[in-house]
């Protein structure tokens, strides 16, 4: 990896896609630390500081936010209400058919469909914000922060629409700059916002479990935590790169004097072939029921059970909720981003077979049989990635932002493997010597 970067410095037209996505990355990383109108900066530090302030419902969109969030900044929502509109127009699409007909006219459709992302992306940009700016207001933000209702001091309506604005301008800034970065980067430029939020939490959640630890000043318990790092990521390097190889044999056609295909290649199928999404709608959900709780009134039996069993991540029922979500959405995602019958087809129509199957139904069938014995074990590695910080929890007494969360590495393995694979890609394109020298 370092010697692709390396080589991609030396070639001119690369430094300068570079050199323009680190400017990028530098520009949005200043936006999270620039507060928004309306907001007491010091009483926000003050329960930033605060011991249980990192703890609580909004760890997930605060590391995707890069810390933006609990800092309520003008980058505050950071990359969460694209990816949340990105996952309901791939949803959509297999169940409206005017979004399946765009999908199918390639680059037209294509365009189409980030439109309406767009359009989307700024819908829940000012639900969000809305949700964000009453939860300020109330004091919810920070529970157990003896300033947290007074993050907000002036709470009037126009303060409020104010805050609510400027953060949907900064999704939508930041939504720009991704695009920035895919039209004239390296990578893609969500993914490598993404990338660089959560990488950003790591430095500060890394020397809290040095200074929470015990043993030798702490030094123990930190060294334990980068070791269980990098297996981790070794482990998903590994089973990111796994895939089933389903041999494909084109026929040989006679056009004319001309011979066409004959040719033999194969169809990849990954292990993990759904991705970090199954870890992230399971925690959405499970979010739920505790979001419920929090802004419920009064004291009730149903709601003394909810903060018991599904606010802190070390409970039985919330591990095996958790675990349980995740190989469902594991399956439900791959059944509805992979139409076996739909492949088959194509195969059919250009002559495609799979050797020892016949074309059509049998080929659909057993491309979904496949499917479904290889997402067993990519659904319960899902799982048993994503149960790590909960293990954190209990072990070194770490709050919920733990580093190598499961979330956490996917995505960053996942992005840096991308980003790698597009480097040597485009140099490889520059440095083609041919067959003859």
């Amino acid at each position: 990896m370092l010697t692709a970067f390396a080589r991609a410095f030396k070639t001119p037209d690369l430094r300068k896609k570079l050199l323009f996505t680190l400017a990028i990355i530098v520009v949005y990383r200043i936006g999270t630390h620039v507060p928004i109108p309306g907001v007491d900066y010091r009483n926000v530090q003050t329960c930033i500081d605060n011991a249980q302030a990192n703890q609580g419902l909004f760890g997930l969109v605060n590391m995707f936010s890069g810390g933006a969030l609990l800092q309520i900044t003008i980058f505050a929502l950071g990359i969460m209400p694209y990816i949340t509109a990105s996952i309901i127009l791939q949803l959509l699409t297999v169940v409206i058919p005017r979004l399946e007909a765009l999908k199918k006219e390639g680059q037209a459709g294509t365009a189409k469909i980030t439109q309406y992302t767009r359009y989307l992306t700024i819908a829940l940009a000012i639900l969000q914000g809305t949700g964000l700016v009453a939860t300020a207001r109330s004091g919810a933000l920070f529970q157990g922060c003896p300033v947290a209702s007074q993050i907000v001091p002036d709470q009037s309506i126009f303060v409020t629409i104010t805050m609510v604005i400027t953060m949907t301008a900064g999704t939508a800034a930041v939504m720009w700059l991704g695009e920035l970065i895919t039209d004239r980067g390296i990578g893609n430029g969500m993914s490598i916002l993404m990338f660089i939020s959560i990488a950003a939490t790591f430095p500060s959640a890394l020397w809290a479990i040095k200074k929470q630890g015990s043993l030798a000043g702490g030094w123990i318990e930190f060294g334990t935590v980068i070791l269980v790092g990098l297996v981790m990521v070794g482990l998903v390097v590994f089973v990111e790169q796994a895939q089933r190889r389903i041999p494909v044999q084109y026929a040989k056609r006679m056009i004319g004097r001309r011979s066409y295909g004959g040719t033999s290649t194969y169809i990849p199928l990954k292990v993990n072939q759904a991705g970090v999404i199954p870890v992230i709608f399971a925690s959405s959900l499970l979010y739920i029921p505790a979001l419920i709780a929090q802004f419920a009134g009064g004291k009730s039996e149903w709601k003394t059970w909810i903060e018991q069993h599904f606010v802190k991540g070390d409970h039985p029922y919330y591990i095996v909720s958790y675990f349980l979500l995740i190989v469902f959405f594991a399956f439900f995602y791959v059944a509805i981003s992979f139409n076996p019958e739909e492949v088959a087809d194509n195969m059919k129509k250009y002559g495609g077979f799979i050797p020892g199957i016949r074309a059509g139904r049998p080929t659909a069938e057993y491309l979904s049989y496949v499917l479904n014995r290889i997402t067993w074990p990519g659904s319960l590695y899902l799982g048993l990635i994503a149960l790590v910080p909960t293990m954190a929890l209990v072990g070194f007494g770490a709050n919920q932002n733990f580093p190598f969360g499961g979330t956490s590495i996917l995505i960053i393995v996942g992005v840096g493997l991308e980003t790698v694979k597009q480097i040597e890609s485009q140099l490889q394109q520059r440095n083609y010597e041919g067959f003859l020298r």
